[in-house]
């Protein structure tokens, strides 16, 4: 996982830009009423607004809070993968019903019920993306792109191995 600021905003970009254009797709086959090939290209006209707002969201605001959120009921001692999941869990959590609102005022008729509504099919879709599909891939992608190089182990000199068999 990220280590330092650079690879955090890689991370966040790729995250934001997978998460964005899943679900602007998904919301545009539900206005359509069908999936088609179509969907693919009229999102990405869509994308050119989302994912930077996305991104400034999940950079700036939520991936702060969301840690935060996560050791609330995590503790640093538990299984790292339990941790990334938990704060995955935060984040999808608290970027939906934001970026559900912006996304009513910006491409629907605002209200109250419109953005309801617009939360209530987009949560479950959301974390269904999120832990199925971008999640696993842009971690993939992620570790394939900033490997981290190891320490060699060292073969023990005959020094030290003496001395350990006579203890």
């Amino acid at each position: 996982m990220p280590k330092n600021k650079f690879e955090n905003a890689v991370f966040t970009a790729l995250m934001a830009l997978l998460m964005v254009y899943g679900m602007i797709c998904y919301n545009i086959a539900l206005n359509l009423g069908a999936m088609t090939n179509e969907v693919f290209v009229v999102a990405l006209g869509e994308l050119k607004i989302m994912w930077p707002v996305a991104f400034v969201l999940e950079l700036f605001v939520v991936g702060r809070i969301a840690p935060v959120l996560a050791f609330s009921f995590m503790r640093p001692s538990d299984r790292t993968q339990f941790i990334t999941y938990a704060i995955s869990f935060c984040i999808c959590s608290l970027m939906c019903p934001l970026m559900s609102l912006i996304a009513t005022f910006l491409f629907k008729q605002p209200s109250l019920a419109t953005f309801a509504q617009t939360w209530a099919m987009n949560l479950p879709a959301a974390f269904l993306w999120q832990f199925v599909v971008c999640g696993p891939v842009v971690r993939l992608a992620f570790r394939l792109a900033f490997r981290r190089v190891e320490a060699p182990q060292e073969e023990p000199t005959a020094d030290v191995q003496a001395a350990a068999s006579k203890a």
